[in-house]
């Protein structure tokens, strides 16, 4: 059964433009999902609409009126429930299933006559409506510059190969967020103009910053224990079962740390409450298994002392960039550490005992290790769709 189609926008939603009136430079159309959808896609793009906006773009945000058939989303809704929201201005007007919808999109956009067309990438599901797209704009003489989150999904099908060539190769350029994605990217597209842009660091969180005793007390934390976090979707890629064996080797060394688990569960839960009950750490690993609404974001970063990334696969990670924002000391596998920031601990993917010791080290190092974020990670990426619009 296909999700219900999304609710028409409000009048003070449908203009499609998040501007600050700056006339006389870029116009910008992004495409992809913001909210009332939830999830890391949705906060990239509203941030950089609006980060580029405050930058002086005039933006035009085009998203979808659906994403997912229920049988592709594997969660429980893909829309956000939050109380707090960050709503930006957008015509939702793309469905995957509905090609129509795809020509009306080309030429809302070339009615808005931007400079370049910027569009996420980060599901193959999406190709035929993006090649569509692309190609039309393409052949309107408007370029359009692929954000490149993953090259192919996390679980990949046989068909995920041709269906990222098929849209992909009617882009003009293409942002990737580490070097090693730019090597699969290669594999496609030889010639490509491809940049390597990091991801940049959220901040659309931090109005929920708090002092950490008040945080601990709200979420039932010990206030004299270290307490390393695991924030986002649980998916097999992103190591959960190793950060736990690292947390049983801390204890064994005498270290009692505390692991808090936050997010959402897209694999079957009971293995890891298996595994933490033979580890004996039913008193030291706490699991909120759903999805952490807006409003609630900051309080799991300002309780913990770290956040830790085991990821054994993968390409970027949003929940390191939000625990950047919050300044927040970051232990991560090689997987997603390229192009990181010197401070990040980076450790080996797969290895519970070199896990346990950056964790140690991490807890050594104190508010030495902690990262100070820059500011200047959005207008990194808004320079570079500059530059490749630019080019003739």
């Amino acid at each position: 059964m296909l999700r219900q189609e999304m609710n028409r926008p409000s009048p003070l939603c449908h203009p499609a433009i998040v501007s600050n009136h700056y006339y006389g430079h870029m116009r910008l159309a992004i495409v992809g999902p913001v909210y009332p959808y939830r999830g890391g896609i949705a906060h990239h793009t509203t941030q950089m609409a609006q980060k580029f906006s405050q930058n002086g773009v005039e933006v035009g945000v085009f998203s979808f009126q659906r994403q997912y058939p229920a049988f592709l989303y594997p969660g429980k809704s893909d829309r956000d429930q939050s109380a707090v929201t960050y709503p930006v201005e957008a015509r939702f007007i793309l469905d995957p299933l509905n090609p129509a919808t795809w020509v009306k999109t080309g030429h809302e956009m070339a009615r808005f006559k931007p400079d370049g067309v910027v569009i996420q990438w980060w599901v193959t599901f999406w190709a035929p409506a993006f090649a569509h797209l692309a190609g039309s704009l393409g052949h309107r003489g408007i370029p359009v510059i692929y954000v490149i989150h993953n090259v192919m999904p996390h679980e990949t099908r046989f068909v995920d190969r041709f269906l990222a060539r098929l849209a992909l190769s009617r882009g003009k350029g293409f942002i990737v967020q580490s070097a090693r994605e730019e090597t699969r990217l290669r594999q496609f597209l030889p010639n490509g103009d491809i940049r390597v842009c990091p991801h940049p660091v959220y901040d659309l969180f931090n109005q929920g910053a708090m002092p950490k005793d008040q945080a601990r007390r709200a979420l039932g934390l010990p206030l004299d224990a270290p307490v390393a976090l695991f924030f986002g979707i649980v998916r097999p890629y992103k190591g959960l079962r190793y950060l736990i064996e690292a947390i049983a080797k801390l204890h064994e060394r005498g270290r009692d740390v505390h692991l808090l688990v936050a997010g959402e569960f897209w694999e079957d839960v009971r293995q890891y409450e298996r595994q933490i009950r033979d580890l004996g750490l039913e008193e030291w690993v706490h699991v909120d298994n759903r999805y952490i609404p807006n409003e609630e974001v900051g309080k799991y970063f300002s309780a913990a002392d770290m956040l830790v990334a085991p990821y054994v696969d993968g390409t970027q990670s949003g929940a390191i960039k939000v625990a950047m924002g919050f300044g927040l000391p970051v232990v991560a596998t090689e997987i997603i550490a390229q192009d990181m920031p010197d401070g990040v601990k980076v450790v080996q993917a797969g290895d519970a005992s070199a896990l346990a010791c950056q964790i140690e080290d991490c807890l050594n190092a104190g508010s030495s290790a902690t990262y100070r974020p820059s500011t200047s990670t959005w207008k990194h990426l808004q320079d570079t769709i500059s530059a490749m619009v630019s080019v003739p």
